[in-house]
């Protein structure tokens, strides 16, 4: 029988905080293990966009309760309120300092669906509190960011994975299984493209003050102080590097994520990449990441691709977005939609059987949060690692840092860190506003 547990006694006012001080320990609740037949509490941080998606597809599960939500944003957390309470009857606890969330010792599993610059953090914190973790792609917004994640969940034993949600589906596991099984021939290339509207960002406007249900200050966190823009929150912060990566870290983690599945090893890196593009097509707007780029990432034994254009809605084989896996017998042509396997020929001989073009028709974010949750039941590791969530946005990463650098990049990843480049070793790690530090483990 499903029992559940008790959370009553616990103010709301306790949410009504500031960020200042972050850095702060925060108290370890215990590391408790959540039993097959418990029901799973859960805590959102990051309430708007993939924040209400991913709550939803959680709430959706009868062994689910949100019983709490963190944002900078009044607004947002209503919202969000609302739609709790219209699916399950239950009005959560709201907070807009994320420590007080972790506070709560009621709380089983975080979900950290934040601006990219405010993974971290919260993150380490989550892991110190015991607590279990779901946290949005890309892992981070910088190596150095990504690697202190991967050393906190690993320390403290938790079970945490990424929202690279193609890892827990059954087409790409198809897929996969003809890449590795010889079914393409040689693979030597894979090639990653995504062409979508908002890579363009939106044009200029006069910086303003900020709506009065933002607390803005908590919003930037580590960031540098910048004047508040309504094109630089909300969505659109992806495409200012103090924030996000651009197309190149937005989906190019989901991405680059499948060809490093394909090739077998999910920790291995690039010998070399090198990068070209820029702003090109949209100059007047609110942009620093490139709306036109290319990447190659050398494996020495095989190739990766990467492009995209930002403004464009089609691409490569009628796809906006997709993988090509380019094997000596055939191509794989994937998306999230569909796939088809074209036959290579050869003196009028076909080398391998074609595949007619597959429907997807599995829901793969609702199997990706069921697996996370039956994971944190069991204790086992879930289709996307941490691991996997690391190997996938350092990758884009190195990505981004070889077109802002210009330079042919070769990364170590024993010694984290790059061979014969200063430039780049100096932009691994953000230098957080003060008061807040770079999270240290203990």
């Amino acid at each position: 029988m499903i029992t559940r547990r008790k959370f009553t006694g616990i103010s709301t006012l306790a949410g009504i905080g500031t960020v200042a001080g972050c850095t702060a320990p925060v108290p370890k609740t215990g590391l408790k293990s959540v039993s097959a037949n418990d029901i799973i509490n859960v805590g959102l941080i990051g309430c708007r966009s993939m924040g209400g998606s991913n709550l939803r597809d959680f709430i959706r599960n009868q062994d689910v309760e949100c019983i709490a939500l963190c944002d900078v944003d009044q607004d947002v957390l209503d919202e969000r309120v609302k739609d709790v309470f219209e699916k399950t009857g239950k009005k959560p606890l709201v907070f807009k300092d994320y420590r007080k969330l972790l506070d709560l010792k009621e709380v089983d599993v975080v979900i950290i669906a934040t601006p990219d610059h405010w993974h971290c953090l919260p993150f380490v914190d989550a892991c110190k509190a015991g607590k279990d973790i779901y946290v949005e792609k890309p892992l981070a917004n910088s190596i150095a960011e990504c690697n202190i994640m991967l050393r906190a969940a690993k320390k403290y034993n938790r079970i945490a994975t990424v929202g690279q949600q193609q890892r827990s589906g059954a087409e790409w596991a198809k897929i996969m299984g003809l890449v590795k099984s010889g079914t393409l021939g040689d693979v030597k290339r894979i090639n990653c493209w995504a062409n979508f509207d908002y890579g363009a960002g939106e044009p200029r406007v006069p910086d303003s003050a900020p709506p009065q249900s933002i607390d803005y200050d908590q919003w930037l966190g580590p960031a540098p102080f910048r004047p508040f823009n309504k094109n630089r929150v909300h969505g659109l912060w992806r495409m200012n590097w103090d924030y996000g990566g651009g197309l190149m870290t937005d989906w190019g983690v989901h991405l680059l994520d499948m060809a490093l599945w394909a090739m077998g090893d999910t920790r291995q890196f690039p010998g070399t990449v090198v990068a070209s593009g820029g702003i090109m097509r949209f100059p007047g707007n609110e942009i620093q990441t490139p709306d036109t780029l290319n990447v190659v990432f050398n494996y020495g034994d095989w190739v990766l691709s990467w492009e995209h254009s930002g403004g464009i809605q089609t691409g490569p084989w009628n796809r906006n977005y997709g993988v090509s896996f380019v094997g000596s017998k055939g191509t794989i042509v994937a998306d999230r939609a569909s796939w088809e396997m074209i036959p290579e020929g050869k003196n009028d001989k076909v080398l391998a059987e074609g595949i007619p073009l597959q429907t997807n028709k599995q829901n793969e974010h609702q199997a990706h949060v069921r697996h996370f949750l039956d994971a944190v039941k069991n204790r086992k590791q879930p289709d996307c690692t941490i691991e996997t969530g690391h190997a996938a946005a350092v990758t884009a990463l190195l990505g981004n840092l070889a077109y802002r650098t210009g330079e042919i990049l070769r990364y170590d990843p024993q010694k984290q860190g790059f061979m014969d480049s200063s430039k780049a070793n100096g932009m691994m790690a953000p230098v957080y506003r003060s008061p807040l530090v770079f999270p240290l483990l203990d």
